[in-house]
């Protein structure tokens, strides 16, 4: 009996090719068309895995995966098995494939999932932060307000939070980290995972420069943020002192609350309510 078609998303090795599971090298035999985000990296993998077939591979990578989405359902509906695979570990997690699901469901084709390894599960778990709750951030936004407002949003969170940096922003969004969380926040950060090197520094952002060093950093590095420690309430007057003490060292009302907020754990908006009342009283 013949399988009917289907899109299977297969997860790959984030570093260490042994963890290509038997399940994913079955799926990636059987596949009809194998959509791959880099070519030239699935084929390699499937002549390490003893896949043949490589003229099967078709590109499908973040800018063409919105016209590719047709061709992938037209396969789907013919009868056809379409393996999709990115570069490392699970499509669709800051990689392509979302929109290869979405077209697929919406025309009501099936969609199937060969689990693999996960940079930010296996960052996670590393970390030694609870893991109960947690928030996967991906990529910040590279500037401007939104990555303002995320990093703002992270150092409010009382959920571990995972996010990807690439080596050159590294520096930079620890330093943003570092600022809106305070340097006691503590954090892990992973490189190399899986592979021969991998490495985990665990610490505090005031002591991110020992992690970071002299040398460029290499590689694609994982962030993950401890959660806002649960604080007692503070009273009113306890948030007026502190407020009125970062007004006496020359901080804006904004920053004056945004400090507030982050040592005392109340709302930046009540911290900064009380700075404006301060002000605005002389």
């Amino acid at each position: 009996m013949t399988e009917p078609g289907a899109l299977v998303l297969v997860g790959t090795p984030i570093g260490n090719l042994g963890d290509l599971s038997p399940r994913a090298i079955e799926a990636l035999g059987e596949a009809d068309v194998i959509a791959a985000e880099d070519t030239r990296r699935t084929r390699a993998l499937l002549t390490h895995a003893g896949i043949a077939g490589g003229a099967r591979v078709r590109a499908v990578h973040a800018h063409n995966e919105q016209e590719s989405a047709a061709a992938v359902v037209a396969d789907v509906r013919n009868g056809k098995r379409v393996a999709y695979v990115t570069d490392a570990g699970m499509p669709g997690i800051s990689d392509p494939g979302s929109r290869l699901v979405r077209a697929c469901l919406d025309a009501g084709l099936a969609v199937e999932v060969v689990p693999g390894p996960s940079a930010a599960l296996s960052a996670l778990v590393l970390s030694g932060f609870a893991t109960e709750r947690f928030v996967f951030e991906g990529f910040l936004p590279r500037r401007g307000r939104e990555r303002a407002e995320r990093v703002a949003e992270i150092s409010a969170d009382t959920r571990t939070t995972v996010l990807f940096e690439s080596p050159r922003r590294v520096a930079a969004t620890l330093a943003e980290l570092r600022e809106q969380c305070g340097p006691l926040r503590e954090i892990a950060v992973a490189r190399e995972l899986t592979k021969r090197f991998e490495d985990v520094w665990r610490g505090t952002l005031g002591d991110t420069d020992d992690l970071l060093g002299a040398g460029t950093p290499r590689g694609e590095h994982v962030i993950v943020v401890s959660p806002l420690p649960e604080m007692p309430e503070a009273n009113h007057e306890e948030v007026e002192a502190h407020v009125r003490a970062a007004l006496a060292e020359g901080l804006s009302a904004r920053d004056a609350a945004v400090r507030v907020g982050r040592d005392l754990g109340v709302p930046r908006r009540r911290a900064y309510e009380i700075a404006i009342a301060l002000r605005t009283r002389g």
